[in-house]
């Protein structure tokens, strides 16, 4: 089992008001998170490690900057063509005994990926996947399930195209704290970008997106230099514990110690929810997260 660590994170200012009403009014039954899924899209280069961040309106759950995904949706449920380990797989994998629940995060997060990147983890069979989906055809079948004016299963089925679940590793739960309005219940994945694809901003909705440099992102981490070049009201002057939730933190700095994709995605992974709590530290409201103990061998053994 991995040890544990006490981890203390900035309170984004997003939640500071519901934070302080949850204190003043004393603690409630937290709202019902959505269910949700993410992909966390790698690649390797010159520099190192990296991955993919996108700027998200408002104040998601996930982050201003996040992972690209989202909420699951009722299509997730309907018939798929399928490649790759099956839902029971996916049931041990993410630590529940729902399949059904499994089988749609599969889905959602392939969904949520295609939607929000271009990038489309499907295929004819085990050995082909889709190319060249930023073509103008690929952007209107994104616009278009994005609008809910078609389902995703039905961009794939015209296609005759399966979904390829072999190209993801599941990664970890992060479910929003008990004081949010809005919370999530997240299931992060991973994967790689297939042959011939190249992610790219949603026509309707992308505002900010690229390929970050994890290293570099740890590194500058206290700075604001990736808040002002997004250059919104909301990220401007703002470090990075300010716009990632915590739980996107930690796997950049879990990917900043890691050699390569290849290391990454094979590194073994226990099922585990991480939540973080609302902790006062000296006369500061901060976020407290039970998060995988960092030790001077364990880049190694990520390597």
């Amino acid at each position: 089992m991995p040890q544990l660590a006490r981890r203390l994170f900035a309170l984004p200012p997003d939640l500071e008001g519901a934070a302080r009403s949850w204190i003043e009014h004393g603690e409630r039954t937290p709202r019902a998170p959505r269910l949700a899924s993410s992909v966390v899209l790698l690649r390797d280069s010159p520099t190192g490690l990296e991955t993919w961040l996108g700027y998200r309106p408002g104040s998601s759950p996930l982050g201003i900057l996040a992972f690209p995904g989202g909420s699951l949706e009722a299509s997730d449920d309907d018939a798929v063509g399928w490649l790759g380990p099956p839902p029971q797989y996916w049931a041990e994998r993410m630590g529940t005994a729902d399949v059904g629940l499994a089988r749609r995060h599969v889905v959602g997060a392939i969904r949520e990926l295609f939607e929000e990147t271009g990038i489309l983890l499907a295929g004819t069979d085990l050995s082909t996947t889709v190319e060249a989906t930023s073509k103008a055809e690929w952007m209107r079948a994104r616009v278009a399930v994005a609008d809910q004016e078609k389902t995703f299963i039905e961009v794939l089925a015209k296609r005759g195209l399966s979904v390829r679940t072999d190209l993801l590793k599941p990664l970890v739960n992060w479910l929003s704290p008990d004081f949010a309005h809005r919370r999530f219940n997240t299931r992060y994945f991973a994967a790689t970008v297939p042959m011939n694809q190249q992610p790219s901003l949603l026509a309707s909705k992308g505002i900010w997106g690229r390929w970050v440099c994890v290293r570099k992102a740890i590194e500058e981490r206290n700075t604001t230099a990736l808040g002002d070049e997004v250059g919104q009201e909301n990220t401007a002057g703002r470090t990075l514990g300010q716009l990632l939730v915590p739980g996107s933190e930690i796997m950049l700095e879990k990917m900043a110690a890691a050699n390569g994709c290849i290391a990454y995605l094979s590194y073994k992974r226990k099922a585990h929810v991480y939540q973080p709590k609302l902790v006062e530290e000296d006369g500061q409201l901060m976020l407290e997260v039970e998060a995988a103990k960092t030790v001077a061998g364990e880049p190694q053994r990520e390597r």
